[in-house]
């Protein structure tokens, strides 16, 4: 056995290293600011089909989020990977290959082109799967295998709890949490290939005999360091949260954003980073029923000026990933929080 002053250098040598790790994956996304992640970035029945465009033209980085169905082909029997908010796609919704890769070619060539390393990624994927059946998880993975290339990537270890470094690329590839995909996308490559995309963490979930208003306290009243209980794994690097935490009933039910709102959410920021996550809040959006453009109410807090006020605290806190269907109303408020972070040409 290792003398006790030993142990305890040796103790000390690994928190220092394992902290400088935490904080570089940290900083490897954005330097460990605010993302805009483009909401549902999709076309719906063939309605608004410009959701990509629309989310690159608001800056870079940006999250856009794919959601994904398994659409089988009936004069053919061949499945494809297609983009859908539904489980049950009619075969007239785009591919993911289509819609997004192709999509996104000229913006990828042209950032490996300029070779930018420092700047990439520039685009994070984010794939919400409506089913996770395995055909549509073994499509994915074959797809993200021919665009590898445009892919951040880590090497896979033999220890899960040891974070590899991040190759940095072009696009960053993200999904949620289910189980079933871990198995596809971590536990079936072999030690020492590139891992192709990252997995969120388990969240705590209340009771299921609890009723609604029940489960709404009690996500409020969780202590922050409680929804997420483990440290990051090589697969696992974030963290996705609703609203529910942050504002009781989430935001159909939010009042006026107060100061103990405010300290809410950085509670559940500040958790997340000391614990080496990213986070990502969902869905921020503020409109009048005219204004909406294929969004739906459930996001919606109702007016621009109540969302600018969650936009503005989410991005003071720190926050990753800022979901938001208003692309455009939300890319200033970035912007500007990025040029407040520029030394001035005195270094002041």
């Amino acid at each position: 056995m290792l003398p006790r002053k030993l142990f305890v250098l040796a103790f000390l040598v690994f928190a220092v290293l394992s902290a400088r790790a935490q904080k570089s994956d940290l900083d490897f996304l954005n330097h460990n600011q605010p993302v805009l992640d483009a909401h549902n970035c999709y076309p719906y029945e063939g309605q608004w089909t410009d959701r990509v465009k629309r989310a690159l033209n608001s800056g870079f980085p940006v999250s856009i989020e794919q959601d994904l169905a398994w659409y089988i082909d009936p004069a053919t029997g061949k499945g494809r990977v297609v983009v859908s908010h539904t489980p049950k796609p009619t075969g007239s919704e785009p591919t993911l290959r289509d819609y997004f890769f192709e999509q996104v070619r000229p913006v990828v060539e042209r950032a490996i082109k300029e070779n930018k390393r420092d700047q990439w990624p520039i685009i994070v994927l984010h794939f919400d799967f409506k089913d996770n059946q395995q055909a549509i998880l073994e499509g994915v993975w074959q797809l993200l295998n021919e665009y590898k290339p445009w892919l951040s990537t880590a090497t896979k270890t033999d220890d899960p709890h040891h974070l590899s470094p991040l190759d940095r690329k072009p696009i960053l590839a993200i999904t949620e949490d289910n189980d079933a995909q871990e198995k596809v996308f971590y536990d079936a490559v072999p030690t020492g290939s590139p891992l192709l995309l990252f997995g969120s963490a388990h969240t705590a979930e209340p009771p299921a005999s609890m009723s609604i208003p029940e489960k709404m306290h009690w996500a409020i009243a969780t202590p922050a360091d409680q929804f997420v209980t483990t440290s990051p794994t090589n697969y696992r690097r974030w963290v996705n949260y609703s609203w529910y935490p942050v504002e009781e009933g989430g935001q159909g039910n939010a009042g006026e954003w107060t100061e103990a709102d405010n300290q809410r959410l950085q509670a559940l920021v500040t958790d997340a980073h000391q614990k080496g996550f990213w986070i990502r809040f969902y869905t921020l959006d503020g409109f009048a029923p005219g204004e909406d453009h294929g969004w739906g109410r459930y996001y919606n807090f109702g007016s621009r000026s109540a969302v600018e006020l969650r936009w503005k605290a989410a991005i003071a806190a720190g926050v990753n990933f800022i979901a938001t269907d208003q692309y455009e109303d939300l890319a200033p408020y970035m912007k500007q929080y990025a040029r407040n972070l520029r030394p001035s040409p005195s270094g002041k």
